[in-house]
């Protein structure tokens, strides 16, 4: 009887320390971000309006989990008039659909700091699954106290799955646009404290 009182003491202490850990992405030093074919050069924007949050089990990198929501009407290519136009029914429609977002699924193919991050995006008002490869940065302790996770996802996505289909034929047959999005994201984090935790636990009551 000592001995099972003993254990589950042991547990009791190490329960905390097993649980998983959640990170909140810092929106001022992460970057979701992409890349089209547009004529015979490549195009670049990205959205400067999103949040989320990290989840892991320390020791299992298979547990890594990402939730992050994504406000599509942020839509930056540094050209407002391409902007605009990016907003409405002929790509993003934001208007109709305000909503889009990335969870993640599983997390497999684990090679030392490199994975593959599966999950499902909502975009356009449709949700599809993709796979994203993954890089962890690692996790670092800041002089300012707090603790820091950082990591890469890069992918390619067709955007007629999301049913993204704008484009015109120019004089030679071609089309202006390509069809394969290039997706990279790149995310630092900072761990929720006990006081975080704490904190939102007494604002639910």
């Amino acid at each position: 009887m000592k001995k099972i009182l003993a254990f589950v003491a042991v547990l009791a202490v190490l329960a905390p320390a097993l649980r998983a850990e959640t990170y909140e992405i810092d929106l001022a030093h992460s970057n979701i971000g992409f890349r089209i074919k547009h004529l015979v050069g490549r195009v670049p924007g990205r959205f400067t309006r999103f949040s989320g949050t990290v989840s892991y089990e320390p020791g299992k990198p298979a547990s890594w989990k990402v939730d992050a929501a994504i406000d599509p009407a942020s839509i930056n290519t540094d050209n407002e008039k391409r902007d605009g136009h990016l907003r409405t029914a002929d790509f993003f429609d934001v208007e109709k659909c305000k909503d889009m977002s990335f969870k993640s699924t599983k997390v497999t193919d684990i090679k030392g700091d490199t994975a593959k991050l599966h999950g499902d995006l909502t975009m356009h008002c449709v949700t599809k699954p993709v796979i994203l490869d993954l890089e962890l940065a690692g996790i670092t302790k800041t002089a300012w106290g707090t603790v820091e996770a950082g990591f890469s996802a890069r992918g390619k996505i067709n955007r007629k799955d999301w049913g993204i289909v704008f484009n015109k034929t120019l004089d030679n047959g071609g089309l202006m646009l390509g069809e394969d999005v290039e997706v990279s994201i790149d995310v630092e984090a900072a761990l929720k404290s006990a006081d975080d935790a704490k904190g939102a636990k007494k604002g639910k009551k």
